[in-house]
């Protein structure tokens, strides 16, 4: 198993709206359906402010890799994406492995 780690700082004062647009909008949705193991979504409080954390489990890189794919291949992500895209300045990736005796997901 590897957690992707995906962290956005989004334009001052946006938080909120980013929010309410990924989980009405079709984001969350589509996210659930073609990535799966969401394991947290979450944003900061404190330390670096406008920032959005989420994580998702995958079983290897290759199944990151088709489950990614797939999602964006789908037309009502290729919709949302722009929607979303407005809000965030800019995007890390990480890629975690679990220690030995890390819960798995």
């Amino acid at each position: 198993m590897i957690v992707e780690q995906r962290t956005y700082r989004v334009k001052a004062g946006t938080v909120r709206d980013y929010l309410r647009t990924y989980e009405h909008e079709g984001g969350l949705g589509l996210q659930r359906k073609y990535l799966g193991r969401l394991v947290g979504y979450f944003n900061t409080e404190i330390g670096p402010l406008n920032e959005i954390v989420h994580l998702w489990a995958y079983d290897d890189l290759n199944d990151r890799e088709q489950r990614r794919a797939a999602l964006s291949a789908d037309p009502k992500w290729q919709e949302y994406a722009p929607r979303i895209f407005q809000y965030i300045e800019t995007q890390e990736t990480r890629i975690l492995k679990p220690a030995p005796f890390s819960p798995t997901y």
